[in-house]
């Protein structure tokens, strides 16, 4: 019985080994580097697309906040424009 377990436990190896150096190989060729490239490139816009938005929103708390602040300080509010001296805009 024994042996019979190490002879599995030696095929199972094996046939792990072979998986594992066939992908390796498969990454090596063109098509699986142009896969990788393909793939990291997606990961990367996702997170400049990310990143963004996470800019975009801390800009408009921050203007919200500067708003606020020069209203509360001057009485203006800001955004609105000021009728010019000749009627338009």
């Amino acid at each position: 019985m024994s042996r019979l377990f190490w002879f599995g436990l030696g095929a199972a190896a094996g046939l792990f080994a072979a998986k594992k150096a066939a992908e390796v190989t498969k990454q090596a060729t063109p098509a699986g580097i142009g896969a990788n490239v393909g793939e990291g490139l997606r990961e990367l816009a996702g997170a400049i697309g990310s990143f963004g938005a996470e800019v975009r929103a801390g800009m408009a708390e921050r203007e919200q906040e500067l708003q606020e602040t020069v209203e509360r300080q001057t009485g203006f509010t800001p955004g609105r424009r000021a009728p010019r001296a000749n009627g338009k805009h």
